[in-house]
């Protein structure tokens, strides 16, 4: 008696060349959807938050920080993605990481962190102390994030506005005080001209005295005779 093959025993059939370069073209696709998606949200985030740059959260340590610069640096690297605006992207991220990167900027931009979060939380009469865990923080609307996310924005905008207002005055008292340099420059340089040109005429004065006084003292002698 013969024995028949189940045809649930057969392997499935072998995907075919042309299916598998579909999928590695769909892949390509969506991989390249998303490098430009990255572009797009670097070069909208705020630029004075490295934290939104970065889209990561504000506690986390200087490693995460490095490991999804590195992640975002290969997404939107201009080698990877024909994203027109893709070096500009890649310089706001470096930028950004390089920040963090430094203990005396990340401290600053922490403290206007926090100094947000105490406004926030003073806003909607809470302590201080309140977790972000907390269930009244939870139900918000619009949302706690978002609402520091407002309150940090202004606080940072502030503070560019005066920093740059700082840089404003300090060239005009640099150009103030350069001018009141030139002038002091040229009126020694006046000085010295005029001494030389004192120094210059000097026998043409001399010769003038003498002349001068030669024709006095001969009006003088004329005077005398005649009296």
């Amino acid at each position: 008696m013969s024995t028949s093959t189940s045809s649930s025993s057969k392997p499935p059939p072998p995907t075919s060349a042309s299916e598998a370069e579909i999928d590695r073209l769909l892949s390509r696709e969506a991989s390249a959807l998303q490098r430009e998606i990255e572009v797009e949200r670097i070069l909208k985030a705020f630029k004075l938050n490295p934290y939104d740059i970065l889209d990561i959260d504000e506690s986390s340590t200087p490693e995460e920080i490095k490991k999804r610069y590195k992640q975002l640096s290969l997404t939107i690297h201009p080698d990877k993605t024909s994203h027109a605006r893709a070096p500009e992207a890649f310089d706001i991220l470096k930028k950004a990481e390089s920040e963090l990167s430094e203990e005396a900027k990340r401290e600053n931009i922490d403290a206007v962190i926090a100094q947000s979060r105490s406004l926030v939380l003073k806003s909607l009469s809470l302590p201080l102390t309140t977790p972000n865990t907390d269930p009244a923080l939870r139900r918000l609307q619009p949302s706690f994030k978002d609402r520091m996310r407002a309150q940090t924005k202004e606080l940072l905008i502030d503070e560019e506005l005066r920093r740059r207002k700082a840089i404003k005055m300090n060239l005009a008292n640099e150009g103030l005080e350069a001018r009141m340099k030139d002038a002091e420059v040229a009126g020694k340089k006046r000085k010295a001209e005029d001494a030389k040109v004192w120094e210059d005429t000097r026998d043409q004065r001399v010769d003038s005295w003498r002349t001068f006084s030669n024709t006095k003292k001969k009006k003088k002698a004329k005077v005398t005779l005649l009296g």
